[in-house]
């Protein structure tokens, strides 16, 4: 007997040392505890069947085995990141390179960005050129990241304001539900060039709005930018029935020029705080933390400290502070802040009393329990490096820990047999899930590398090309006059116009390049988009 004390106290004592040790030690843990219940059940061996010391371990084991199937069915959580950037960029045109603004030779890879501009030049012939073709801001970002694998998913421009959202071409499917909108608070609600922008969707499931802000500048309109931001939350809102307002989303992100400043504090101190680094000092006067004190709303939002220097104003292509006449005092006008969606409080009444509201109430609080969301912010900072603007950009990278509603894409996609430009082409795709489809969804064909879901080689329409195979696959096929020439790496994606996203993708598969052309040593005169891209 006691010898099985001295197992059962062993066992109890590498279980609270694996719970409070590092990794290296918690294996170590592990093979102890095999090696004392090794040892237990040499000692159940010669147990009395009659003792009572056998019932009490049996219960023993009994809960240890709960504990066990308890954790070995907690449902899975992954891990997502999410790179943001905001910056004013004072109408100026792009610079060559954005590397450290988008961390991309960092070790850890992003799997998500999302980027908010501020003052991107809007002037007549620009912003109409910018309407059909993609702006310089959004193309550098588009061909940056779509070598590494980024799409653009969504993006929203009103004048100044730009917003814009990347997805690694893995999460792609499960992107759904993508809506934009904006709302215009210059000059009297009717001018464009302060207001917000917001893009709104569904990740895994879970639903996610990112308002990207520019509110009205100077010292005294501390009240009139909340008014506005308060304005712009109640008058936005989207065709979704799970989240038709703002602040019905599980996650919101505001984000921007804020244009909140450092209150009270003079010229002298303010710099001599950035100086000696004691930003601390400064919090407690910056307009936006004095405000929320105030504001119900504001308390909502979480914002990480701001350890890293003011980021407005600086002396164009330098570092320092503005040494004009005016002499801007030093702020933190550039922000980004979250809001988790605060929990429902239990519905009132009975059960058979519930109305619709108890209804959503309900459901809120079960998806919330069944499905938690997480958020760690990793990083909060400004980059120097940037010059260009008179403020400079700032970076938050967050951590989302997440339990996916769901895994399987709506539509399974199939290149069947060879392509190439010789013969049509056949496409092979069944839907997994019920979906809202329409006869405005299409099947596009797209380049490896592809930056956005308009920049395709070819599409088919599903419904008007479709050929019944069977109940389950169905086909389409593509005009060989569509296919590339020279061929190449592609993929399948099925866009559906509904839910407004692609809903599947299929695997890469090789386009062969053309016999025929090859035979023949024909170059055609026009080529297709996916010739033109090879060739830059």
């Amino acid at each position: 007997m006691d010898e099985i004390s001295r197992l059962f106290g062993a066992i109890g004592r590498v279980r609270s040392d694996t719970l409070s040790s590092d990794a290296t030690h918690s294996t170590g843990s592990k093979l102890a505890l095999r090696h004392r219940i090794s040892q237990l059940m040499t000692c159940v061996d010669d147990l009395d069947p009659k003792n009572e010391l056998q019932e009490r371990m049996v219960k023993t084991l009994d809960n240890a085995f709960i504990v066990c199937a308890k954790r070995a069915n907690k449902p899975k959580k992954d891990s997502f990141r999410l790179h943001m950037v905001t910056w004013n960029v004072a109408t100026v045109d792009p610079p060559d390179d954005v590397t450290s603004l988008l961390h991309l030779n960092s070790p850890k890879s992003a799997d998500l960005y999302v980027i908010g501009l501020q003052e991107v030049y809007s002037g007549p012939m620009r912003f109409v050129s910018d309407m059909v073709f993609d702006d310089p801001w959004s193309h550098l970002f588009m061909s940056t990241l779509a070598p590494r694998k980024y799409v653009k998913v969504s993006s929203m421009r009103m004048q100044g304001l730009l917003l814009l959202f990347f997805s690694k071409l893995e999460h792609i499917p499960f992107i759904r539900d993508i809506q934009a909108t904006y709302t215009r608070t210059g000059i009297f609600g009717y001018w464009g060039n302060k207001g917000g922008v917001s893009v709104r969707l569904s990740f895994y499931g879970h639903t996610l709005c990112f308002l990207n802000c520019h509110l009205t500048a100077h010292m005294k309109y501390a009240t009139e930018r909340v008014d506005e931001f308060e304005y712009i939350m109640d008058t936005q809102s989207f065709d979704c029935k799970n989240a038709p307002r703002v602040t019905d989303h599980r996650l919101l992100f505001w984000f921007g020029d804020l244009n909140f400043r450092i209150q009270d504090h003079g010229m002298h101190f303010v710099r001599s705080c950035i100086n000696n680094q004691t930003y601390n000092l400064l919090w407690s006067n910056d307009q936006l933390n004095m405000m929320k004190k105030k504001e119900q709303l504001l308390q909502e939002f979480e914002e990480g400290p701001l350890d890293f220097q003011p980021t407005y104003k600086f002396d164009l292509n330098s570092d320092t502070y503005d040494s004009s006449s005016k002499k801007r005092k030093p702020a933190w006008t550039d922000r980004i802040l979250w809001r988790i969606r605060p929990k429902a409080p239990p519905p009132e009444g009975q059960e058979e009393n519930t109305n619709g509201a108890d209804i959503k109430k309900v459901k809120q609080i079960e998806e919330d329990e069944e499905y938690p969301l997480k958020v760690r912010q990793d990083l909060y900072t400004s980059n120097m490096e940037y010059s260009i603007s008179d403020h400079k950009p700032v970076i938050g990278i967050f951590t989302l820990e997440l339990r996916k509603m769901y895994e399987t894409p709506l539509v399974r996609l199939q290149a069947e047999g060879d392509w190439s430009a010789d013969i049509d082409a056949m496409v092979l795709y069944s839907p997994l899930q019920p979906f809202p489809s329409s006869t405005w969804d299409w099947i596009g064909l797209y380049k490896m590398g592809f930056s956005s879901v308009s920049d395709y080689i070819t599409y088919t329409w599903v419904k008007d090309d479709e050929a019944a195979f069977n109940e389950e696959v169905m086909q389409v096929f593509v005009s060989k006059e569509e296919i590339p020439v020279r061929g190449g790496e592609c993929v399948l994606c099925y866009y559906s116009s509904t839910l407004q996203s692609i809903i599947g993708i299929s695997e890469p598969f090789k386009v062969l390049e053309s016999r025929v052309a090859l035979e023949e040593g024909l170059l055609p005169e026009r080529t297709n988009e996916l010739e033109r891209t090879a060739a830059c």
